[in-house]
């Protein structure tokens, strides 16, 4: 089980990410698009297009950890923003990492796609 230090903040990047980057290409956006410090200690969640995977940039001691999850059915549901185009959206306290919910919200969403009625 993966403890998070104390302050640790979790962000949800809003918008598509390319899922084919890896540590280098998350770290950048990171750093230059959201002026951040990917060795912060913060969680950083980028989602791809098509909301089947999403891949978890964090920082501990000892360098940087990215963790990925792909989903075989549905997708993951992904905040937007009021204030128009914001990179990311904080998630409050009262998020259950064993859970994926937030207030009770799902973060996917169970999509069957019926090709018989294309």
């Amino acid at each position: 089980m993966i403890t998070l230090p104390t302050g640790t903040r979790i962000w949800i990047i809003a918008g598509v990410t390319d899922m084919r980057c890896g540590f280098n290409g998350l770290a950048s956006k990171v750093q230059n698009t959201l002026k951040d410090d990917p060795f912060s200690g913060h969680i950083f969640v980028f989602r791809g297009r098509s909301g089947k995977m999403v891949k978890i940039l964090w920082a501990d001691r000892d360098g940087l950890c990215l963790f990925a999850k792909r989903l075989e059915r549905g997708r993951f549901v992904w905040p937007v923003t009021r204030e128009g185009n914001r990179p990311v959206v904080y998630v409050a306290g009262g998020y259950s990492v064993a859970t994926s919910k937030t207030d009770g919200t799902a973060w996917y969403t169970d999509i069957i796609h019926d090709k018989t009625s294309e």
